[in-house]
């Protein structure tokens, strides 16, 4: 299951997301095959994320062993804020971390700028630069994807302000915006403007990130979402998942439990009716 992106490659519908908060390597190691076995072949971290080198071991030693050819994974990670002045040293260092020769997508992870030693996740006041010159950066992202550091380049957390802005100036437009969307947040407006200049929407958080210090169990535990789920023999994850693929985006889920991994590329089997998706909207 796979969504043809405006710079013509193909992305998988169902990604694995690598952050989580205690980050150890082992886990997120096991994690990553575990998920290859199942089907997965999207895979999504970030140098903020930390889990750049767990990731780039595990596939690697999968594409040494021949359980998998390189062309056949999706890996995506991420400019952070205090690399905007430099995104071809940044990539760079990302390659070296995950041992890669190219990644797939490589997005700009929030539009704003840190100063160049601002690195944490959480940023202090003091560490945001006043302006962010998405010209400069979107040069930048443009100049990976003509040294081949990556298939193709995209964004993450945009609105639609801001992508229209970027259009007015981008020679290469983005392939992607990564955003949170799920049923309680269903990013009408913004999907309206992605679809519009042909921009493939990746929702993130797709379950309403439980277990993140942000996140809630709002969406897993919605009494509509359960009568869904209810109807179709499925499980609340699974009619949050299939919403966002039936609305064209692809999902980006974050569970290193094996259960959880497999209950999630069920979704896929899922189909919901029109009268199902009236109700969520």
């Amino acid at each position: 299951d796979e969504v043809r992106l405006n710079c013509g490659i193909t992305i998988p519908v169902i990604g694995l997301g690598t952050y989580s908060s205690n980050n150890d390597r082992v886990t997120t190691e096991k994690a990553v095959h575990l998920a290859l076995k199942m089907g997965y072949r999207h895979f999504d971290t970030a140098k903020i994320y930390g889990s750049e080198g767990a990731v780039g071991n595990a596939l690697r030693k999968a594409i040494e062993d021949q359980i998998i050819p390189r062309e056949d994974v999706f890996l995506t990670s991420k400019l952070w804020s205090c690399d905007h002045h430099d995104p071809v040293s940044a990539l760079k260092h990302t390659l070296r971390n995950l041992g890669m020769e190219y990644i797939d997508m490589y997005l700009v992870h929030w539009p704003i700028k840190l100063k160049p030693w601002a690195c944490n996740a959480v940023p202090k006041e003091e560490d945001f630069e006043k302006q962010l010159d998405m010209e400069t950066t979107w040069e930048g992202m443009q100049k990976c994807l003509d040294r081949g550091l990556c298939r193709c380049i995209g964004v993450s957390n945009f609105s639609t302000k801001k992508i229209e802005h970027l259009l007015d100036f981008a020679s290469v437009p983005p392939a992607v915006n990564q955003v949170e969307m799920h049923p309680m947040w269903r990013q009408r407006k913004l999907r309206e403007i992605c679809g519009k200049h042909d921009i493939h929407v990746s929702g993130y958080s797709p379950l309403g990130g439980p277990g993140n210090a942000w996140g809630s169990t709002a969406v897993v535990k919605n009494p509509l979402i359960n009568s869904i789920a209810l109807k179709h023999k499925a499980t609340p994850a699974q009619v949050a998942l299939k919403w966002g693929l039936t609305r064209g985006a692809s999902v980006i889920v974050k569970s290193f439990n094996p259960d959880r991994l497999r209950e999630n590329m069920g979704s896929l089997d899922l189909t919901l009716d029109d009268e199902d998706l009236i109700e969520i909207e």
